[in-house]
């Protein structure tokens, strides 16, 4: 399970550093691609397996599921830690979620998160609004 948020810098070299704690998981590979909200995802590969499953039962036919496809594959790169603990970010998938310097890595459950200081500022500024409108959280049903 990986919780919290950590931040580490990305090298010159567009490596970045995994958190310590989340080495173990990720030891036998993961994959990074673009995730929602201008941050990038990355899966251990058991979660990256249950999620490209559900990609694939998508209609091909389906404008939007074809789509979908092309935002998590195309930039997608499988990887492992070197014995660091970093892993290297293609530039690509830093450029499009304006990466560089610093990261912020947030741990989401089965899979992490990958932010700029500056969009990770944003999200939390929403998530603080929503703090206070109770009613929005319960339309989750939790």
């Amino acid at each position: 399970m990986f919780l919290g948020e950590f931040i580490h810098t990305i090298d010159d070299k567009g490596r970045l550093t995994i958190p310590a704690k989340f080495r173990t998981d990720l030891a036998m590979g993961l994959v990074v691609t673009r995730g929602m909200d201008r941050c990038l995802v990355m899966y251990p590969m058991d979660a990256w397996r249950k999620f490209t499953e559900q990609i694939a039962n998508l209609p091909m036919t389906d404008r939007l599921a074809r789509d979908f496809r092309r935002l998590v594959y195309a930039g997608a790169t499988d990887t492992a830690p070197d014995k660091q603990g970093r892993i290297n970010i293609p530039q690509t998938l830093r450029d499009s979620v304006d990466l560089n310097g610093q990261a912020i890595i947030v741990g989401c459950d089965t899979y992490l998160e990958i932010w700029s200081p500056e969009e990770w500022e944003k999200v939390q500024a929403r998530v603080g609004e929503a703090d206070a409108d109770v009613e929005r959280w319960a339309t989750l049903g939790i």
